[in-house]
């Protein structure tokens, strides 16, 4: 698959021969939807547990007679009414750590990248330096290139410096190294810009 490189001032550089193992797959919904899944969970935190009645370090002895106290039939101080006592059902420990197979998660990822590709919403630009770091500059750029309205950035090794400061203060613009391309972000956003570097790292990434 063939794709023309641009640069940020909307002019063309050339063309880039697309490996198709990687961006000319058939997109799976339900391999998709497997991965996003995965991705959503393994953000969630491990929830804490509170300490229940049988957790709380009092005495199980009757502290009151049954009758004639004057106050409730209580066995023991650990009850959630007392100050110290047990909470009544507590929170319970929650450790969200799903499993995926990494082929499945690597197929998930090369779909992704498939799925912007042959809808017509990938662009891939030559670099990403920008003129002294302007985001009035950057945003005058990005506005001929056609960004859409929610755009990620995926760069090399590290993100250009440059367009990283440019770029943080323009809303729906989001940047990432090539490390950190995965499959919920991907979709989440209208458009994905690939520069030459992140392209060589993602096949580099899948053939190694």
């Amino acid at each position: 698959m063939k794709v023309q490189v641009q640069t940020l001032d909307a002019t063309g550089n050339g063309d880039i021969e697309l490996n198709d193992a990687i961006f000319g797959l058939e997109p799976r919904a339900d391999i998709l939807h497997r991965v996003v899944t995965w991705q959503l969970e393994k953000r969630r935190g491990t929830a804490r547990a509170a300490r229940e009645r049988g957790d709380v370090a009092r005495s199980g002895k009757k502290f009151g007679r049954q009758k004639g106290g004057g106050t409730a039939r209580h066995g023991d101080r650990r009850a959630p009414v007392f100050i110290g006592g047990g909470k009544a059902h507590g929170p319970r420990v929650r450790d969200f750590n799903p499993s995926l197979n990494k082929k499945i998660r690597t197929l998930g990822l090369k779909m992704a990248l498939s799925s912007k590709a042959q809808g017509g919403s990938l662009i891939v630009l030559d670099t990403l330096d920008v003129a002294e770091g302007k985001t009035k500059a950057l945003a005058a750029q990005l506005g001929k290139l056609g960004f859409g309205a929610k755009a990620l950035v995926i760069d090399g090794d590290q993100v250009t410096n440059s367009f990283a400061l440019a770029s943080s203060n323009l809303k729906g613009v989001n940047v990432l190294p090539a490390i950190g391309a995965n499959v919920y972000d991907i979709l989440k956003h209208d458009t994905l810009v690939l520069t030459r570097a992140a392209i060589e790292k993602l096949e580099a990434r899948f053939n190694g």
